[in-house]
C-alpha cells in the first residue's frame, strides 16, 4: 500500500529516544528492530500506512530503520517472539497517539494488562488505565477479532476493576492496528 501522506507519522526508532517511562532506550531500540523485521517480513517499507480501527478509527505513516540481514536472520528468527516484541513497539505508539496516555511501568502478572497508562502531573504519577497488547504476523479480519475478543476477556477479569483498559492486537500483514477499549463497570 502506498504511503498516504496526509497521515500523521509514527516512527518506531523514537521508542529508543527514552521518552516513554515504561520503556528504557535500549529496549525501545529492540521493540523498534523487532517491529521493522515484523513489517518487512510482510513486504512493506519505511513511510506504510498502519490502519488504526476500533475505538478511534484512522492512519498513521509508520517509519523505521530498515532491518539489517543479522536482525532478520538471526536476532530475530523466532517468528512468534519477535511479532510479540514488535506488536509492542507499535501498540506503544499507537496508544500514546490515540488516548494521550504515557505508558508508565509494566503491570504484573495476573491484573490482566501488560502495561499501566496514566499521566506524569507535578513529578507524581496517575494511573488512568491498562494497556493489554497482542500480535499476529498474518492474519484475516476474523483472527483478528478473535484475538480482540480474547483480550477482552482478559481483561475484564482484571484486578483491578474500577480502571478502563485499552487492548491493541496489532496485525502485521496489513498492517493494522485494532484498538478496543473496556470502560469502567
Amino acid at each position: 500500500m502506498a504511503p498516504d501522506d496526509a497521515a500523521p507519522m509514527l516512527d518506531l526508532n523514537e521508542l529508543s529516544a527514552g521518552n516513554v517511562p515504561a520503556i528504557t532506550p535500549a529496549m525501545g531500540a529492540a521493540l523498534a528492530e523487532a517491529g521493522g523485521v515484523c513489517l518487512e517480513s510482510q513486504g512493506h517499507t519505511p513511510g506504510v500506512r498502519l490502519t488504526v480501527q476500533g475505538y478511534h478509527d484512522g492512519s498513521y505513516r509508520l517509519t523505521w530503520h530498515p532491518a539489517s540481514e543479522q536482525a532478520r536472520n538471526l536476532a530475530y528468527n523466532d517468528a512468534e517472539r519477535t511479532t510479540e516484541t514488535g506488536a509492542l513497539g507499535v501498540a506503544i505508539l499507537v496508544v500514546q497517539a490515540e488516548t494521550g496516555y504515557a505508558v508508565l511501568e509494566p503491570s504484573r502478572r495476573g491484573t490482566g494488562f501488560d502495561y499501566w497508562l496514566g499521566i506524569m502531573s507535578g513529578g507524581g504519577i496517575e494511573y488512568r488505565a491498562g494497556l493489554e497488547i497482542s500480535g499476529i504476523r498474518n492474519g484475516d479480519a476474523a483472527a483478528i477479532r478473535a484475538r480482540v475478543r480474547e483480550k477482552l476477556r482478559q481483561a475484564n477479569r482484571r484486578e483491578h476493576p474500577h480502571l478502563e483498559t485499552y487492548v491493541v492486537v496489532v496485525e502485521f500483514g496489513n498492517p493494522l492496528a485494532e484498538v478496543q477499549r473496556n470502560e469502567r463497570p
